[in-house]
């Protein structure tokens, strides 16, 4: 069972300092949590770029492709009506409809996968429940650190955290 450790920070300096002194060291980090963006963690933290877009492109196009094809079935296969010797294919007519359904498909597709990506809808998590954790939003810095296979109790990392100039370390305790 790894553990999970939270280590309070007092300025970005020492935050990035201890992120990448940890991950020299070995050790996992989840999260960092910050009162404003720090982008010399998103190197350190391994951040992964998000499939967001590319989730809406596809579902855009999709939805784009099949609203032409249920229009081009309709007209031509299914029900074609000969008015004014106008061709039942005109595409430059079908075009509007599959716009807009794909606009309407990319946009909702973009927003479960954010949700997704996110893990959201997730009311509480353990981090909520360290001491002074609400400063995080002001003028505090946390660090969110797990144990590896080989630390069983902790105390390497919590050493090693405290050593890195963490003001507290707290152990979250998974429900």
């Amino acid at each position: 069972m790894t553990r999970r450790f939270a280590a309070e920070f007092g300025d970005s300096e020492a935050l990035v300092a201890a992120a990448r002194q940890l991950r020299q060291d070995g050790h996992s980090l989840l999260d960092a949590f910050t009162p404003f963006p720090v982008s010399e963690l998103d190197d350190i933290l391994e951040v992964k770029s998000s499939k967001v877009r590319s989730v809406m492109l596809v579902a855009g196009i999709a939805m784009a492709a099949l609203a032409y094809g249920i229009q081009w079935y309709s007209s031509v296969v299914n029900y074609p009506l000969n008015v004014g010797g106008r061709p039942l294919n005109s595409w430059p007519v079908f075009m509007l409809v599959p716009f807009e359904v794909g606009i309407l498909a990319a946009v909702i597709s973009g927003l479960i996968a954010f949700m997704v990506n996110c893990r959201l809808p997730e009311l509480h998590h353990e981090v909520f429940d360290v001491a002074g954790f609400e400063r995080a939003s002001q003028d505090r810095f946390f660090l969110l650190t797990a144990t590896s296979e080989a630390d069983e109790h902790g105390s390497t990392l919590r050493h090693a955290l405290e050593r890195a100039g963490a003001f507290s370390v707290s152990e979250m305790w998974q429900a």
